[in-house]
């Protein structure tokens, strides 16, 4: 993983305020000067199985409440209010906010994932599609704990990231954290989820091409 740390450097690794605001400077940068270019390459990616696997544990009859986590320019965003959802945006970098805004006609909130103000038990599902990853491993209980106060009863949870052994740290002008499924587990359900289901991506390649762990929860 390039200049991730690796297992037993996370375990001690603690980042105080000036390095967290560093973190999320560059991260969120690199997306504001690569927006158009990103947009290029992922606007047809197929993530329908995403999509379903969190409508699909969502309880109750449509249309749902849904915030998209990390929202990029908007095609997720775009697809859930193709469906009649109710659905929101939120997304770090500037550049994404303003596509995202235009292309899917939602509201979008402009806020860092590590100073996020979400209102309480306003969602039946959150939408978080490769975005959590970016969250370094010493801020997850308060992040995950966040997207717990701001769903529903029942609401479920949606996550999609690249998985690893453990690792955290830079590559190139991001900052990432690359979780097994049993360490990720721990974490989300520590935050008082329950899970779901979970499967791995892109489908039907051998295990250890599929990178992507994606994972479904429920707030009882």
């Amino acid at each position: 993983m390039g200049s991730a740390k690796s297992e037993s450097d996370a375990g001690n690794l603690r980042l105080d305020v000036k390095q967290l605001r560093q973190i999320s400077e560059m991260t969120i940068g690199h997306y504001d000067r690569t927006a158009e270019a990103y947009w290029t390459g992922t606007r047809d990616h197929d993530v329908s199985q995403n999509r379903a696997a969190l409508l699909d544990a969502i309880e109750g009859d449509p249309p749902f409440s849904i915030l998209d986590l990390g929202c990029g320019p908007g095609r997720d965003l775009r697809h859930f209010r193709s469906l009649g959802h109710d659905v929101s945006g939120l997304d770090g970098s500037k550049e994404f906010v303003t596509m995202a805004r235009r292309y899917s006609g939602c509201e979008v909130f402009h806020q860092d994932f590590l100073a996020m103000s979400l209102p309480r038990r306003r969602y039946d599902g959150v939408f978080a599609n490769a975005s959590l990853f970016h969250v370094p491993r010493q801020e997850l209980p308060r992040v995950l704990l966040e997207l717990f106060e701001t769903l529903r009863p029942r609401g479920v949870l949606f996550c999609s990231n690249p998985r690893g052994n453990n690792e955290e740290g830079v590559e190139g002008e991001r900052y990432g954290c690359f979780l097994d499924v049993d360490t990720w587990r721990d974490y989300v359900s520590a935050a008082g989820f329950t899970e779901v289901r979970h499967y791995y991506r892109p489908p039907g390649l051998p295990r250890h091409e599929q990178w992507w762990l994606a994972t479904v929860w429920r707030k009882d």
